[in-house]
């Protein structure tokens, strides 16, 4: 490929489009009235050309939210074209359409395009999730009996709220008047227009200076640079297919076998410096339930987030531009009519967890070509929505609860973190209980459940929550029946659980999912996460490592002895029983 412009200016260009994503991510963080946006950073922010091929995306922001931008702008495009629209200076477009673009409707975009001399040369978007989006319960997370899209909340397709700069005001009556918490939902999304519009003021400015030829190519020779790389890393892999099958745990309440415990297939197929993903094998869809996953938008997302994190570790490679020239080795096959190829107008706001789950099968199957840059099973999320009343106002608040990394090649597995395309961050108890009435009574990693390896999963955490006013909530998530896979030796992880307190005494043991469920002052919701699959034998494991193991609660003594055949007395390592014991082996 030849080069259009030298790369000492196209390198600089980079860092300039990249530090104006930062820059969105930042004032959006900074201006968002809900914590799953301000805390938990469940946001993103790209600029992309006119035709909507990436050109950087905010590094910290949620690859779930950056990645499918892309999508919404194709789209976009597509929906005013069909209706004979055009794009003007000062427009701003809302986006929610799960097939279009969109990966469920509460993550909504507004785009910004961008005139260089009446010229469009591209657009500025951000995307977040809303707490809530007139859905039929409180809350836009555990809506999990939706029969359809249109049960899941409002459905925006391309809809202009500024007009030519002017503001479209019957398009924020309806939002106002439709959405259960305005003050905050409208208010995040403000903020989202605000931060798209310096990311679009920023990108016009360095056209302007560079001029747009000379931007152009740069970006075309960006472009091609990213792509050369992953063709790169593919090439060096061997050529055949790689297969690995994993399952979700639907609704385990269901009679339906049909709803339960449903399989999630991939097929990595290499030939030479090319990639196909093929997820034929994968569980139809479930028409009327919305754990189903929209093709663009979660699949294809999960899909590149997991070859590129791979192939590609940022460790080795340092930065590299997270651009459209990525993903032209890589095609996705997923038959119409899957979990993973819905069609409309099957539901799909639940597929959060089902799409992690793809993204874990998809490293499983390349586990057998590259064992040394994965990690082991992965524990799956669980997203919570807590609401209730304050008179006849609404509060809501959504928790996403941490999973568990699988051990990895030389590394335990990380501890109560968001894995794999989720991304976000936990949201601190001090916010949670100065905004609404409930006290996090416990917060903390689980006690002698760590996961045996020579490099040991990664531990899960506990949360428990005291409702402190009448209120209710929903649950969605995945990994009560599933446990993660272990891998060359290391045990299987272990799954979740979720228990319900009652006030007259008795527990109930909650599955994955939870339709909407009203509790009373002082019941206590108990959620302990998952924890994730070993890597390697665990009688290979550093005693000195299972001995911190212990001393941390990890593991009990007995555990220690068991599992790594490792011998501790008076909290000090034995060492000559140590190697007495692992010789019995």
């Amino acid at each position: 490929m030849n080069q259009r412009i030298d790369p000492v200016t196209a390198s600089v260009i980079q860092g300039a489009l990249d530090n104006i994503a930062i820059e969105m991510g930042h004032k959006l963080m900074r201006m968002a009235y809900s914590s799953i946006i301000r805390e938990s950073e469940d946001f993103g922010a790209a600029l992309t050309d006119e035709t909507g091929r990436q050109l950087c995306e905010c590094a910290f922001s949620t690859p779930l939210q950056s990645g499918p931008i892309p999508g919404y702008i194709r789209n976009i495009l597509e929906v005013l074209e069909s209706r004979g629209e055009t794009l003007q200076e000062g427009d701003v477009i809302m986006h929610n359409d799960p097939y279009g673009g969109a990966s469920h409707g509460p993550d909504v975009a507004f785009v910004v395009p961008v005139f260089v001399q009446d010229r469009l040369m591209g657009f500025s978007a951000t995307t977040a999730h809303h707490l809530d989006i007139g859905a039929q319960t409180p809350g836009s997370c555990g809506i999990v009996e939706a029969v359809d899209c249109y049960a899941e909340g409002l459905q925006f397709k391309a809809v202009k709220v500024y007009d030519a700069g002017r503001r479209v005001d019957p398009v924020w009556h309806i939002l106002n008047g439709n959405i259960r918490v305005p003050h905050l939902v409208v208010g995040d999304m403000e903020a989202q227009i605000k931060a798209a519009r310096i990311g679009a003021e920023r990108y016009r400015d360095l056209v302007t200076l560079y001029g747009e030829t000379a931007f152009r190519d740069a970006c075309s020779d960006l472009m091609d640079y990213s792509e050369r790389l992953m063709r790169a890393a593919i090439a060096a892999l061997p050529d055949g297919d790689y297969s690995a099958i994993s399952h979700i745990d639907g609704y385990l309440d269901d009679p339906d076998p049909a709803r339960r415990h449903l399989p999630i297939a991939a097929t990595v197929k290499i030939r030479g410096d090319s990639m196909t993903v093929d997820l034929t094998g994968t569980a139809p869809q479930v028409s009327d339930r919305p754990i189903n996953m929209p093709f663009v938008g979660t699949t294809d997302c999960a899909v590149w987030l997991t070859v590129r994190s791979i192939l590609l570790d940022s460790v080795e490679y340092g930065t590299i531009p997270q651009n459209a020239g990525l993903i032209r080795p890589i095609t996705i096959v997923a038959p119409k009519g899957c979990l993973a190829n819905p069609i409309f107008p099957a539901p799909v706001i639940a597929r959060f967890c089902p799409g992690n789950q793809l993204a874990d099968t998809v490293m499983k199957a390349l586990a057998q070509i590259v064992p040394e840059n994965v990690s082991a099973g992965v524990g799956n999320l669980r997203i919570v929505a807590l609401s209730g009343l304050d008179q006849s106002d609404h509060w809501v608040h959504m928790e996403i609860m941490e999973g568990a990394y699988g051990g990895r090649f030389g590394k335990d597995g990380m501890d109560a973190v968001d894995t794999l395309y989720a991304n976000t961050r936990n949201n601190p108890i001090e916010d949670i209980e100065s905004h609404i009435p409930v006290r996090c009574d416990r917060y903390e990693l689980l006690d002698d459940r760590c996961v045996p390896g020579r490099w040991r999963g990664g531990v899960g955490a506990v949360r428990e929550f005291t409702f402190l006013s009448d209120a209710g909530f929903s649950i969605e998530g995945e990994g009560h029946s599933v446990k993660p896979w272990g891998f060359d030796g290391g045990a299987e992880g272990r799954p979740a659980r979720m228990l319900l307190h009652r006030r007259d005494g008795s527990i109930s043991d909650l599955p994955s999912k939870v339709a909407y469920f009203q509790v009373k002052e002082g019941e206590r919701l108990v959620c302990e996460g998952p924890c994730g699959g070993g890597y390697g034998d665990p009688w290979q494991r550093e005693p000195q490592a299972v001995l911190a193991d212990v001393r941390d609660g990890l593991l009990t003594v007995d555990m220690a002895q068991q599992d790594y055949g490792v011998i501790i007395a008076g909290g000090e390592l034995d060492e000559a029983a140590t190697a007495a014991a692992r010789r019995r082996q």
